[in-house]
């Protein structure tokens, strides 16, 4: 095994795989600006070594991830030019390091367990394979704290009907088995086998030919792209980017509650407000 050190992630070869481990279990690997730009250059050090057939991201701890770190959020103006410009540039970041593993000419596989959740969600749906624990729970509770998707990838994976249900009710209690059933992942296995699992569909990957696996990638992805993809998620990531940049009465009070009483306090506020019935991961995110 060769060991690179990162912070936020972990990189690792075995044989014609390269592990990326999201590394920040105290935070249930919320993605951060920093972890971005890491999972940004873990991808760049896979694709330059010859031996790395196929890329395989998992999460570190008790989840794979919680998903976008809500932390910078706290005591930015969204009035603020400087502050709007800092929280636009860190979504680039994200939306980067999740559209890597879609465009990664090598194939990329996600192992995920217990949460896979906003942004962490985005990111496994983002690679070619995706493998899930029976008891993983996935969502998209963005809307509940006044956000929006950052690579909006769902609509062209399961269908506008099933993305509205999953993106509009902010819930992030989808089973394992019901987003298998909607084709946004691949297959349930239990969680101690998830990694050979995971490990078992690259090795099938890897012995392939190189350039046909690359090149039939390629090609799949093609077939959305030709039909606008890139152009609707560029667009998706403006209009996510100008809400979380939008002040409101009820963001500002939601951003004052997280500046003051933290994440929990906020997202309890805003469920209390709203009458929400989803149980989101207050005591997590961020």
């Amino acid at each position: 095994d060769k060991t690179m050190q990162y912070e936020t992630i972990r990189y690792e070869t075995e044989g014609p795989i390269a592990w990326i481990t999201l590394n920040r279990p105290e935070k249930l690997n919320a993605i951060n600006q920093a972890m971005a730009k890491e999972l940004l250059s873990a991808s760049d050090r896979a694709q330059l070594d010859d031996t790395v057939r196929v890329i395989v991201v998992k999460g570190e701890g008790r989840a794979f991830s919680s998903g976008l770190d809500l932390s910078p959020r706290i005591g930015q103006d969204l009035e603020s030019e400087e502050d709007a410009a800092r929280i636009k540039s860190e979504l680039k970041s994200v939306f980067d390091a999740i559209m890597r593993f879609w465009d990664s000419p090598k194939p990329t596989i996600a192992a995920v367990h217990t949460y896979c959740i906003g942004a962490g969600m985005e990111l496994a749906l983002a690679c070619d394979l995706t493998v899930a624990d029976p008891d993983c729970r996935f969502g998209s509770p963005e809307v509940l704290y006044g956000s929006g998707a950052i690579a909006l990838l769902l609509p062209f994976l399961c269908g506008p009907k099933r993305a509205k249900e999953i993106l509009l009710t902010g819930s992030d209690r989808f089973s394992a088995k019901k987003v298998e059933s909607w084709g946004l992942i691949n297959r349930v296995v239990s969680e101690d086998s998830l990694f050979a699992c995971a490990r078992e569909r690259a090795l099938e990957i890897a012995r392939n030919d190189r350039l046909a696996v690359q090149v039939t990638k390629q090609a799949l992805n093609a077939t959305m792209e030709i039909a606008a993809m890139r152009d609707a998620l560029k667009h998706a990531l403006d209009l996510a980017s100008t809400l979380e940049t939008t002040a409101t009465p009820q963001t500002l009070e939601f951003d004052e509650i997280l500046k003051n009483r933290g994440v929990r306090a906020a997202l309890e506020w805003r469920e209390e407000k709203l009458g929400h019935h989803g149980r989101v991961m207050r005591h997590e995110i961020g």
